[in-house]
């Protein structure tokens, strides 16, 4: 017997007007909204990442010499009370190496900050925690990488995988404890490094993904529906240092490769690292260059998880300090952001863009300070949210050793785009599958790689199913699941 089972989507994305009606002004206008935050004191790092119940905000509070990585999560009632992950005085706090806090799908809170390991000033580890309460409580911390060197770790990304977590890092453990003086040759470069981690959090990986890489830009990496994709930027014996991915595939790394051919040739590294956003196979990066003494913020999209991707997209307007980020909305289009410089004002901005190269206007969001302290600015998306942070460095002296302070802001859009034609096996969002006959089925928060597939690992099916019986499938612009078990005679609570 086969049951067919209509799905309703409710996209989680901020669907935005084209960005030629938003050139020609008749567009509705972004507004951009002061929204208040908890971090309190001397706040900065700030970082956001995304689940299924909401905007998760984390960032670094210091008092004296102590520091304390902090996060809370965004609800319909505003956000949530701050709970800290961990506090040490041994801590290496960095503008541009920023912690994280990700809640992963099965509901266990992932967290990483930067610890120094008793070597020279950049000589640290990167510790990893976790919580199984919702926040009440971390376990004790450990560290993804085993060499025992005083030298970096640090740059890392966190991304849910297999259940469990994977994670990219620059390491720096054949480096000697040099940077780029060090690394002329690729038996003493900085390399990037990746490891998982099982549901048990049971070490499953660890393994180099590039043997040669720039020494302190960020890292970056995403969840396709094919798999994990991670950039960064790459370093050649000539110096030259494009944005390079590389995809997890069958359990291994693909050669890294150049995402477009910049040959931005620079004896010293930029401290500039792209971003990654995904949905499905589309895929939207991020990235500055400073190829022809002209900074340049671009963007490249890919229709097929990062294998290939389109000439490159100039995102800012003059003239630009990169620290860009990206997130990929549901009709295909992405929002970019970066910091702009020009005459003599340096502002964080933000605009649509699309594939063909359609921009929309910019919105600034507010002034920065060039001070490398105000860090890198963050955008993350969630229901019609657009939800921003960066650091606001106040007035001072000793600009330095000037105090900072995490400012946050949210922008709602009046106009709503639909998904592209026939996309809707590749959205992401909640789906729920409503009825079997008059019964209720499933509940599932799915990406959906391609038109006809079997239920991916990530799906939660409601007891009395098996998902080696379920097939998904699109038919005339709406989802189906599909069963050839039979249906459970009552309705299990999902």
């Amino acid at each position: 017997m086969r049951h067919t089972v209509a799905v309703i989507l409710g996209l989680t994305a901020l669907s935005l007007v084209d960005g030629r009606a938003a050139q020609r002004g008749d567009a509705p206008a972004w507004r951009v909204s002061p929204l208040a935050n908890p971090a309190q004191g001397i706040s900065a790092q700030p970082d956001l990442t995304v689940s299924t119940r909401g905007v998760l905000l984390s960032w670094i509070e210091r008092t004296g010499q102590t520091a304390s990585l902090k996060y809370a999560e965004r609800t319909p009632t505003g956000w949530t009370t701050p709970r800290t992950v961990a506090s040490g005085d041994n801590w290496f706090v960095n503008w541009a190496d920023v912690p994280s806090v990700l809640r992963l799908p099965n509901g266990v809170i992932a967290a990483h900050w930067l610890q120094k390991n008793g070597g020279g000033a950049e000589a640290y580890d990167v510790r990893l925690a976790y919580s199984k309460d919702d926040g009440k409580t971390f376990s004790t911390s450990f560290v993804p990488h085993h060499d025992g060197t005083p030298t970096e770790h640090g740059f890392a990304s966190l991304f849910p995988l297999n259940g469990g977590l994977g994670l990219v890092w620059l390491d720096g453990r054949a480096t000697s404890g040099g940077h780029d003086a060090a690394a002329h040759q690729s038996s003493s470069a900085m390399t990037l490094r990746f490891a998982s981690f099982d549901a048990a959090w049971k070490q499953t990986g660890d393994m180099p993904v590039d043997q040669r890489v720039c020494d302190c830009c960020p890292t970056t990496a995403a969840m396709t529906s094919d798999g994990p994709i991670v950039a960064f930027r790459d370093r050649t014996e000539s110096e030259v240092r494009d944005i390079h991915v590389s995809r997890l595939d069958n359990g291994a790394w693909t050669p890294s490769k150049p995402v477009a051919s910049d040959n931005w040739n620079i004896t010293g590294c930029p401290v500039n690292g792209p971003k990654l956003s995904a949905r499905g196979r589309d895929v939207v990066l991020t990235w500055f260059t400073g190829a022809g003494n002209q900074p340049r913020a671009l963007a490249a999209f890919s229709r097929d998880a990062g294998r290939t991707f389109t000439a490159p997209i100039r995102i800012d307007d003059v003239g630009t300090l990169g620290r860009v980020d990206a997130e990929l909305l549901a009709d295909g289009s992405a929002i970019v952001s970066w910091i702009e410089r020009a005459n003599q004002t340096t502002e964080f901005r933000f605009r649509r863009i699309t594939a063909d190269g359609t921009r929309s206007a910019p919105v600034t969001v507010s002034a920065v300070s060039t001070e490398r302290t105000s860090g890198f600015p963050q955008i993350a998306v969630q229901g019609q949210e657009l939800v921003l942070a960066w650091v606001e460095v106040e007035p001072s002296q000793n600009r330095a050793a000037a105090p900072t302070r995490i400012r946050t802001a949210v922008s709602m859009i009046q106009g709503v785009q639909p998904s592209r034609p026939g996309d809707a096996a590749q959205n992401r969002g909640t789906y729920l599958v409503l009825r079997v006959g008059t019964e209720s089925a499933v509940k599932a928060d799915a990406t959906i790689a391609s038109s006809c597939m079997t239920v991916p690992a990530n799906v939660r099916v409601c007891p009395g199913w098996k998902k080696d019986r379920f097939r998904i499938h699109e038919s005339r612009g709406r989802i189906h699941v599909t069963s050839s078990g039979s249906a459970p005679r009552s309705s299990p609570a999902c």
